[in-house]
């Protein structure tokens, strides 16, 4: 090769660094939008992207594009290592054609998918784009589904992350969907399949872009994305801090890090419950008790307040967590909190990370509003997902474990591996009131004071019922604990479950209730 074809070839990688022709500047923190280049130099260990298809240009010739060739194609993809792990990942240039989709771009990012895929490494996607490159026509829409279908093919093989750092909108919303994770950066990134344009012509609404689709909303009302984060580096942040806890694929561990053992009790743990039933508590107080500090990464936080799901660490092992939670409608499933926590124990399921269920559940929620909208098969998603999973999966009974809720929430008869209640543990069909009134409705009804009765009555199904002695004595419940020794004895139940192993039913999969 010449001289003068090596300077032409070292030009031609120049410029595809330089990404549009925008120049590369120095990492700002205060920055509230950083290019697709700098997101990729943030996130990933300094030195360790190694790029590929840096030298593609797009192949239309209508409309004049064969005159607006830019090297990348609007999207950079590779390969690095994110605190020594590798991964794979792809992040859109909005500076180029609007980040938009082409044959090109989409072949791309099939490259990487698939190369994640064979070596066994997590996938991750920095959306920025306008969505298919109009100028390509099926070719760009062809492209989309290239991508959607290697996201199911890599669905429980490798970890899948999506970040939405600026627009998404129509076919490009599915590829996030059906990643593993999905997070949005405040006032800056949206997603919808038609925006506000198409929604005032079809249905004469008017909404912005933010209303429509912005972080607040699809954190908040739709459940879409799974964190939001203040800007473009504390979105990285998150996902570095999220690997952390997955392994590298299905067929492996998630890394557990070194722990010394000390004191384990935990006696604040023993003043959390109320006196009284009907009053709450912070079930997230339960969780830090009881976990490595510092150490619980929430996920859909603002979504569905009843349940809390999210990573955690105990004794350096990585750990999914679902916890009803008294301060939001009294801990009750309903129709968002079912999807929400049965979609991460499905997620945990798939990664060998083992799940710690803390039950204070007084039933599903009920009323017209959960009836029409599928209570039933919402609810079955949540008790799907549980009794499909064979990690190693630990339950604590801390207060209520009412009716139906009781078996859905990790119960013994759905293949719980350890059931443990605190001493104010109560099992039970129904609280002890309305239980009352319904088996000893003849009796209130003759005696001379109803109230008194009633009251009577409440103390001897309570005294029978609301504890979890009675469950204890038939083996649904492994062992009454004082809330102190809680995590001493979860220490050690998983430690003992570690090489669990399941034997998994011949058939091509299950069919839960979608």
């Amino acid at each position: 090769m010449s001289q003068k074809n090596i300077d032409q070839l070292q030009e031609k990688v120049k410029l595809a660094h330089l990404g549009g022709g925008e120049k590369r500047i120095e990492k700002q923190h205060a920055k509230k939008k950083l290019t697709a280049r700098e997101r990729v130099d943030y996130l990933l260990d300094e030195g360790s992207f190694e790029e590929i298809g840096i030298l593609v240009t797009h192949r239309t010739t209508e409309f004049g594009m064969d005159k607006q060739k830019i090297y990348g194609d609007g999207v950079i993809t590779g390969y690095g290592t994110i605190n020594g792990r590798l991964v794979y990942i792809f992040a859109q240039d909005f500076t180029v054609f609007g980040g938009s989709l082409s044959e090109t771009h989409a072949e791309k990012i099939c490259k990487i998918m698939d190369l994640a895929v064979k070596v066994g490494a997590p996938m991750i996607g920095l959306n920025d784009s306008g969505g298919a490159r109009i100028q390509e026509g099926v070719r760009s829409l062809g492209g989309y589904a290239d991508i959607f279908h290697r996201n199911v093919k890599s669905s429980g093989v490798i970890p899948q992350i999506s970040a939405i750092m600026g627009p998404c909108a129509g076919g490009a919303v599915y590829s996030p969907a059906m990643t593993d994770f999905t997070l949005m950066v405040q006032d800056t990134s949206y997603m919808f399949v038609t925006g506000p344009n198409v929604v005032k012509t079809v249905t004469n609404e008017e909404v912005t872009s933010e209303e429509l689709g912005g972080a607040s909303t699809h954190s908040t009302k739709s459940g879409v994305t799974h964190r939001v984060a203040i800007n473009d580096i504390a979105c990285l942040e998150d996902i570095k801090k999220m690997i952390g806890y997955m392994p590298q694929n299905n067929k492996k561990p998630p890394e557990k890090l070194p722990y010394q053992l000390g004191d384990e009790l935990r006696p604040k743990l023993d003043e959390l419950i109320p006196d009284s039933a009907n009053k709450p508590y912070d079930m997230h107080e339960v969780i830090n008790g009881i976990i490595d500090e510092d150490s619980f990464f929430e996920i859909h936080k603002d979504y569905a307040n009843n349940i809390i799901v999210g990573f955690a660490r105990l004794g350096g092992r990585s750990i999914g967590i679902v916890a009803n939670q008294p301060m939001s409608l009294a801990g009750v499933l309903d129709v968002d909190s079912s999807k929400k926590a049965a979609r991460f124990t499905r997620f945990c399921d798939c990664f060998n990370i083992p799940l710690l269920v803390l039950v204070d559940v007084p039933g599903f929620l009920p009323g017209t509003d959960q009836e029409w909208n599928g209570i039933i098969l919402n609810g079955a998603k949540l008790l799907y997902a549980l009794s499909e999973a064979t990690v190693p999966k630990v339950t604590v009974i801390t207060r209520k474990a009412y009716g139906g809720a009781y078996d859905v929430m990790n119960s013994k008869h759905i293949g719980a591996d350890l059931n443990f209640a605190w001493p104010s543990a109560e099992i039970a069909v129904m609280g002890a009131k309305g239980a009352s009134e319904i088996i000893f409705r003849k009796e209130i009804s003759e005696a001379s004071d109803s109230e008194k009765k009633l009251a009577e009555k409440e103390t001897e199904y309570a005294e029978l019922f609301a504890n979890p002695f009675e469950a204890a004595k038939r083996g649904f419940i492994d062992e009454v604990i004082m809330p102190h020794d809680t995590r001493r004895k979860l220490l050690k139940g998983f430690s003992m479950l570690e090489h669990k192993k399941v034997l998994r039913p011949d058939r091509k999969h299950g069919n839960i209730p979608l």
